[in-house]
């Protein structure tokens, strides 16, 4: 497959409604980033930049940070130095203060204060993260259509997660209410797109535990096939994939790391693909949502639409 360069990626997206423009469709263009939050990574940097650079020449509405923002034990309060050594010393471009940033935590945020997660956003005016799960809708230009965009707590849904010591937070959640608030959240929807976000994959081919996605595709799965969700969208395995599960109508999306990534390994239901690290591009239009995968040098490693 031919790669491209950041720049080629612009003006692809200008010249295909990407943005909201006069006389182009009007859409709804975001980026997701996910574990990211490390020291001494050179592509992290790099990958800020990057994501800086398509947030100042594009019209972007939000950034998701699809969990894992904070390596490897979190924060324990608001006032952690790792907030300004992993996130404000590093995404310092006025293009990402200048946009809203939705945030769920990972599993790494469990090692230490949830609560802080969610009370930072009282501190950065870009840090939205108003529950361990919330729901946004956006609307989709002037189309009189909308996208519902959906936010989990994935980590207590998740056995391993619930019986780790270090992680007993996450024992406290009720897992039956969130499920019956996801449930509910997607069956009253009208929206013409339903998108969820969540930290961890309900598929994906990769060496963690398979008992990470059972756990997910009985839980998670089960409701977004039940309900018509059109996208998942995820982090945690290091890698970018497009995976299309068979007799499921929904698109799985697995966001690369914005600073340290791993191999992919094969698997009979990923369409694509890619060890490098990097972040992702969305563009909800009333048709059809196109996404693209963005490398840390800044090439477009793969993009692909999915119509409606």
């Amino acid at each position: 497959m031919k790669k491209i360069t950041l720049l080629s990626l612009l003006l692809t997206i200008a010249l295909t409604g990407c943005t909201t423009r006069p006389g182009s469709d009007p859409t709804i263009t975001f980026m997701v980033a996910s574990d990211m939050g490390r020291t001494g990574v050179s592509e992290q940097q790099n990958i800020a930049n990057l994501m800086a650079r398509f947030a100042e020449e594009n019209t972007v509405d939000f950034l998701v940070v699809a969990g894992d923002p904070i390596h490897d034990q979190g924060v324990t309060c608001v006032n952690d130095e790792e907030w300004d050594l992993k996130i404000e010393s590093v995404y310092t471009a006025p293009s990402l203060h200048a946009i809203p940033w939705y945030v769920i935590s990972g599993n790494h945020e469990y090692n230490g204060s949830i609560q802080a997660i969610l009370d930072y956003s009282n501190v950065s005016e870009r840090w939205h993260a108003p529950a361990r799960y919330f729901a946004k809708t956006h609307s989709i230009g002037s189309s009189g259509q909308s996208a519902l965009f959906v936010f989990i707590d994935t980590s207590p849904l998740i056995d391993k997660y619930r019986h780790d010591e270090p992680r007993s937070d996450a024992a406290e959640q009720d897992i039956d209410a969130q499920l019956r608030w996801l449930d509910s959240v997607l069956m009253v929807s009208n929206d013409r797109w339903k998108i969820v976000i969540g930290h961890h994959p309900v598929y994906a081919a990769t060496t963690k535990q398979d008992s990470e996605r059972t756990d997910m595709q009985q839980r998670v799965g089960t409701i977004l096939d039940r309900r018509g969700a059109d996208l998942y969208i995820c982090g945690h395995i290091h890698n970018f994939q497009h995976i299309q599960p068979e007799g499921s109508k929904v698109n799985h999306i697995v966001n690369s790391s914005a600073s340290r990534s791993r191999p992919v390994h094969d698997n009979e239901t990923v369409v694509f693909g890619s060890g490098d690290p990097g972040f992702s591009t969305f563009s909800v239009s009333r048709d059809g949502v196109r996404f693209a995968f963005v490398n840390h040098t800044g090439e477009t490693v793969y993009s692909y639409s999915v119509g409606k």
